[in-house]
Order: C-alpha cells, then sequence, then structure tokens
C-alpha cells in the first residue's frame, strides 16, 4: 500500500469518509483470454470454483485457501463493481475488492443483487483500505471515527468483513514511545466501531529503510514490531495486513509468517524489487508485478501463507507504471498471468 495522503485519490462514502476506492487507490493514476487460479479446497471460504484438477495443480493451489483477489486500483486500473465483477471472471480472479463509497451509493436491493451475481459466478469480496487515520490531528481522526459507523454498516450489508490500512513508519515529532501509545488507542478505537460489524481491521508496516530512515524518530516498520503493537490493543479483531515486498525490504524470511495463524492475517499484497537494486536503497513505490524478476522469493512468501491456512484474499500491488497506459482488459490480464506464475511458485 502507497503510503502518503498526497500519493492517493479518494473516494467518498455517503458519510462523507474518506475512503481509498478500488478504482483510484494508487497515485501513478494520475498519469492517467481466461487464466484460473484453481480452486479452494472445500475448508476454503467462498465457494468452490470449476478449475480442473490438473489446473488447479499447474497453478499452484494445492489445498490452498486464499482468495486470488483483483483489486483494480492496485493495478492503476478504472473499474465499477459490475465492471469488476466482468474482469475477475474474464480473467479468473477468485475474490473482488469491496469499495464501500460505491455500495453505500447503492439500494438494499441493488447491494442484494451484486451479491447474487457475485455468487453465481463464485466470487467473495477481498478486503478494502481506508487512508492511514494515525497521523491526524485528534479533531481530524475524530471526525474520521464519527463517520466510520457508516462505512462499517455498508460493508457489513454486503457481506465484506475485512478492512486495512497502513502504519508511517517515523515521525517528526513523536518519539517511537508516545507514537506507539497513539497507535494503541486509535487503533482500539477503531477496530471497536468495526468490530460491532463484524469486520476485522489489518495494519500494515513499511519495510523499506529508505522510508523508515528519513524520519527524525522511526516508528513500526518490522512483523515483529507489528505483532507487538496489535498484542497491545487486545482486540481480537485486529491482525496484520501483510505485503511481499515490506516483507522483503523488513529481511524477514518465512520462519517469521509460519509463526503467525490464519487468524493473525486479514488480507496479503503480492509484488517483485527491481533487480540490480540492494535491498537497503529499495525504494517504496518502485515495484514490479509479483514473480516478475526473482528478487523476491514470492514462493517462500505464499508457501507460508499456505503452510498456516490462510484463507483471505491475495492482490497484486505492484506499482508497476507500465501497467498505467495499457487498455484495462490487458493491464488485468497481465496481473492475472503474474500472479499465476507466482503460485507455481509455492
Amino acid at each position: 500500500m502507497r503510503k502518503g495522503a498526497s500519493d492517493t485519490m479518494h473516494l467518498t462514502s455517503r458519510s462523507g469518509l474518506p475512503l481509498i476506492g478500488a478504482s483510484t487507490r494508487r497515485a501513478f493514476l494520475r498519469g492517467s483470454a481466461a487464466v484460473a487460479f484453481g480452486t479452494a479446497t472445500a475448508a476454503s471460504i467462498g465457494r468452490p470454483g470449476g478449475t480442473s484438477a490438473g489446473d488447479a495443480k499447474a497453478a499452484g493451489a494445492g489445498d490452498r485457501k486464499f482468495k486470488v483477489c483483483l483489486s483494480p486500483g492496485l493495478i492503476g486500473v478504472r473499474a465499477n463493481l459490475s465492471e469488476s465483477i466482468d474482469l475477475a471472471v474474464q480473467f479468473g480472479f477468485e475474490a473482488i475488492e469491496p469499495v464501500a463509497g460505491e455500495l453505500g451509493s447503492m439500494s438494499g436491493d441493488a447491494v442484494k443483487q451484486l451479491g447474487d451475481r457475485m455468487a453465481a459466478r463464485n466470487l467473495v469480496w477481498g478486503a478494502t483500505s481506508i487512508d492511514s487515520p494515525f497521523g491526524r490531528s485528534d479533531g481530524d481522526f475524530k471526525g474520521l471515527l464519527d463517520k466510520l459507523p457508516e462505512m462499517a454498516a455498508v460493508l457489513q450489508r454486503a457481506g465484506a468483513r475485512r478492512v486495512g490500512t497502513w502504519i508511517t513508519p517515523g515521525d517528526r515529532q513523536l518519539t517511537y514511545l508516545e507514537n506507539f501509545r497513539r497507535h494503541v488507542r486509535r487503533v482500539q478505537e477503531i477496530a471497536r466501531i468495526l468490530g460491532d460489524r463484524g469486520l476485522s481491521f489489518g495494519l500494515e508496516y513499511v519495510g523499506p529503510r529508505t522510508s523508515w530512515s528519513r524520519s527524525r524518530f522511526p516508528f513500526i516498520h518490522t512483523l515483529r514490531e507489528m505483532r507487538e503493537l496489535i498484542a497491545e490493543t487486545r482486540c481480537s479483531n485486529v491482525g496484520l495486513l501483510l505485503d511481499s515486498w515490506h516483507w522483503y525490504t523488513a529481511g524477514e524470511t518465512p520462519a517469521d509468517l509460519k509463526a503467525l495463524g490464519n487468524a493473525d492475517i486479514v488480507a496479503v499484497h503480492l509484488n517483485d524489487a527491481p533487480s540490480g537494486i540492494p535491498t537497503d536503497q529499495q525504494v517504496d513505490n518502485r515495484r514490479t508485478l509479483p514473480a516478475a524478476t526473482g528478487v523476491i522469493d514470492i514462493g517462500a512468501f505464499l508457501g507460508a501463507l499456505l503452510a498456516v491456512g490462510y484463507d483471505g484474499p491475495v492482490a497484486a500491488e505492484p506499482f508497476d507504471a507500465s501497467l498505467r497506459d495499457l487498455p484495462r482488459d490487458q493491464a488485468v490480464g497481465r496481473t492475472s498471468e503474474a500472479i499465476k506464475k507466482a503460485l507455481k511458485r509455492i
């Protein structure tokens, strides 16, 4: 997930709450043949697909429970929910991102019809995101809290259950401990509102040294630190938004992931890193599609998710500017092929 309000374009629900929607999530939007992923097992969430056993094996499915999710905004594609369903079916995705702003503008009957259409196509909801709330003033944060219940109600009505955000890895004024305490308080307040509607809240750490070393007071930028924060909140509906990029740039291993349980993970993002750049010099918004370069061991990353029985969504977040100028179908198709390639490396 891109870090920084200046890098994000927003959708707004009827409540006026800023949301990061599927069609506008990435900054590079400013410049702006089906692939089967295989089925999940009967134990997975959602419904089994129609992929043959041979295709499932080829796609690295095996006993996989997680769902390959189309999040158009993460790849620089504009698509509403209806269009996302069509694209997901065309290119073999198993989930789509719920966009609360759009869902909130729909009648109850329209939301039900959308859900029925998804069910008929073996699609489930993935995860959506809100802009990071932790660096806001107290007044702005209160304004977000006032509007958050409506967003949560909209997602609950549609049957969506997962919301994520990121944590900025440093602060100009707050020390680590001061920042930690503020995050604990704010996570608790958000988690309570989301939890009242049966929603889980995923937190993403930002791993690159080039990101956290710029701050006067560096903050959480590793999985271990994020787990400490989550534990301190004592909120059962708070977990991780894992990203293979941040896992790689934080110098972490499959063993770190295998120490988790399925309940610890809310959502997952996949990508790869440019080749020829030392890990400590990688820059957050310069990435590639998953399995494009092999710099990130995506097979080990996905294999760890498989090992812990993760059953949520995985979506590509490549920051790949080359996708920006492609026709929509080509961009989604290229993303589909990249994830299929990644799955084969498990």
